[in-house]
């Protein structure tokens, strides 16, 4: 056989492949006008998802601005293959996510708990399993449980002032940089109980595994939305979620601090001890708490370093709302003398406020899934969403949407006074969640906010600098909105 027919035939293999895969989407993205549900055109093979120049978030708050001016109560989307549900209407969000919630339990995350047992933590795992493990650690977090984490949050929201005040000297504060390195002592200290010192010294090796977490490569990001889109195939080819060196420290590290406390009767006030309290009473494996102290510090870690980073930076733009805040926090200190307890931050009403309107502007998770677990009929339609199919709910859509929040571009923390939050529908604001799947973390995610906020803003006066670029842009390989160029501030100690 000739090279130039052998090389015909591999020629012709290509191209029938390419016809066949052709065919695949043109079939598939036939989905939606079968069913007679509006959508926009796709593109083969990104479907809608035809802007690598902006993240995630921001695609489907796009995907949800658009369809709604179509006056519809939901939209199909097309990610890549995938065929996603995208409810609009207000009371179909709360339908799926409190009201019909047994149809749409599941996150329909991955995870493989035997090469990746850290994945298998609770923000991930569906079905009986969730159920069982969200009965196990709602205790967890209860107000008594946070108040016993209460000065540990102090004391580390003390040093950060301390580290500030040197730093601020030198030159402008990264506000992202300084809430990662606060918000990794905290919960490094709450979940693991380690003194991480990453205020000190930004370069510790807790603080450099923690960043890797969220600093993929290309191919890791590719296996990563791979996982998504087709996760029996992942799973079964036992591809693991996250960077191997990076959960192995921080499995070593868990199983090293529960051997030494349960070997040397070491009891602390933290969620560690809560989880190892849970393992001795036999109803908690090690895997299950290994998984469930990585959560805890991976949802904290960036979450609520991002909602304090864009707090700080609006309160640097806005000096009246600073200023504002600032009044309020010393009165209510001066009801306390000057001490900083639990019940004192439930009383700084306009500092909720001010957390409030940087989560509804820049919410920590742009969009939540849901899989349906088991055939839904939408109401007030002949659409039934079968089992299986993955549903998109576009927070940073709603949160943005001039319809529910007037100028949403403005910092306004007077949208959460009593008598505004009233006029809107109860799921116009989904930062933490909502039903049975809300954010376990949620008290403790705010008291961190206010503790590390009250901090900065009774110690330093706060300015933007030139450094920080508008409009913000973010990076489109993240998910977590992530600023390029960061948020610079300048801070002046307050004597």
């Amino acid at each position: 056989m000739s090279f130039l027919s052998v090389l015909l035939k591999i020629f012709g293999v290509l191209i029938a492949t390419i016809i066949l895969i052709i065919d695949f989407f043109r079939q598939r993205y036939k989905y939606w006008k079968i069913r007679g549900v509006q959508h926009l055109n796709p593109t083969i093979p990104v479907g809608n998802a035809d802007d690598p120049t902006i993240p995630s978030g921001e695609l489907f708050a796009n995907y949800y601005h658009t369809m709604k001016k179509k006056n519809v109560p939901y939209a199909g989307m097309y990610f890549f293959h995938l065929p996603v549900f995208i409810p609009i209407d207000l009371d179909l969000v709360k339908r799926i996510m409190q009201t019909d919630f047994t149809h749409f339990m599941d996150h329909g995350l991955y995870y493989h708990e035997e090469v990746d047992p850290l994945s298998a933590h609770i923000f991930a795992l569906g079905g009986e399993k969730w159920r069982n493990l969200r009965t196990k650690l709602t205790p967890t977090f209860t107000s008594g449980k946070m108040k016993s984490m209460f000065l540990i949050v102090v004391k580390i929201s003390q040093e950060l002032v301390n580290v500030m005040t040197d730093e601020c000297k030198i030159g402008p504060i990264e506000t992202k940089d300084m809430s990662a390195r606060f918000t990794t002592d905290v919960i490094g200290n709450c979940a693991f109980g380690i003194e991480c010192n990453s205020l000190k010294n930004p370069d510790t090796e807790f603080r450099v595994q923690a960043k890797r977490l969220f600093a993929l490569t290309k191919f890791e990001m590719l296996m990563n939305l791979l996982t998504f889109l087709i996760p029996d195939f992942m799973r079964m080819c036992k591809v693991r979620f996250f960077p191997k060196e990076a959960t192995d420290f921080f499995w070593g590290v868990i199983k090293k601090t529960a051997e030494y406390r349960e070997k040397n009767g070491v009891s602390r006030n933290d969620a560690m001890q809560l989880l190892l309290d849970m393992k001795t009473n036999l109803t908690l494996t090690f895997n299950e708490l290994a998984a469930q102290a990585f959560v805890f510090f991976l949802a904290g870690f960036d979450t609520t370093s991002s909602s304090i980073s864009f707090a700080l930076l609006e309160l640097a733009l806005n000096e009246d709302i600073q200023n504002r805040l600032r009044v309020e926090i010393n009165e209510v200190l001066e009801n306390y003398n000057g001490e900083y307890t639990y019940d004192m931050l439930a009383e700084l009403h306009y500092l909720d406020m001010v957390i409030f309107e940087t989560l509804r502007k820049y919410p920590p998770i742009p969009s939540y899934t849901r899989v349906c677990t088991k055939d839904y009929q939408v109401p007030g339609s002949d659409l039934v969403i079968p089992k299986g199919q993955r549903v998109f709910i576009p927070i940073q859509g709603i949160h943005n949407d001039p319809e529910i929040y007037p100028n949403p571009q403005i910092f306004d923390p007077t949208r959460f006074n009593e008598e505004n939050k009233t006029k809107r529908h109860q799921f116009a604001f989904l930062p933490f969640g909502e039903g049975p799947r809300a954010c376990l973390g949620m008290r403790f995610a705010m008291m961190q906010t206010k503790m590390c906020l009250v901090l900065m803003i009774r110690n330093f006066k706060l300015a933007i600098n030139s450094k920080t670029e508008f409009p913000l842009k973010y990076d489109p390989t993240k998910f977590f909105p992530c600023p390029l160029g960061g948020l610079w501030i300048d801070l002046e100690k307050i004597k």
